[in-house]
């Protein structure tokens, strides 16, 4: 039985594997993220947005209540490494926090109301992507 598979929701259908290595899969990843996103509903405000404290994968809005949401996207071709999002670790929630800060400074956005989603995704070569995304997985760490 394939543990990752009863934490997931059903499959969900994306743009089959393209490119190679780490990068490929991980721009693929948040190319598929994004869409996912999209589709329900979230409006997508900024991509890769990068500071000397560290990067979020992509910053939007939530339908529902507006609030921002920063969500770091974790991405996997097989489950050799574990799952996707145990790579979301202590040091890189700090590392998304910084980041998410400095956004909000730099936007004038201090006291919006935001929080931090993780997207994990496990890529297959049919293009049936599995999408799990964990609303609120993480607290604000610095």
């Amino acid at each position: 039985m394939n543990i990752f598979k009863s934490l997931l929701p059903p499959k969900a259908h994306a743009p089959p594997l393209a490119g190679t290595g780490n990068k490929g899969t991980g721009a693929l990843g948040e190319e598929v993220a994004a869409n996912f996103l999209i589709t329900g509903g979230y409006r997508i405000l900024e991509r890769n947005f990068c500071c000397k404290g560290g990067e979020v994968d992509v910053i939007a809005s939530d339908p529902d209540d507006k609030s921002l949401v920063f969500i770091e996207v974790k991405t996997r071709r097989g489950l050799s490494y574990g799952v996707p999002q145990l790579a979301v670790t202590p040091f890189k929630q700090r590392q998304i926090s910084k980041a998410a800060l400095t956004w909000l400074s730099k936007n004038r956005l201090h006291d919006a109301n935001a929080r931090f989603d993780v997207i994990a995704i496990l890529l297959h070569t049919d293009g049936q992507h599995a999408i799990d995304h964990i609303i609120n997985a993480f607290d604000l760490a610095y």
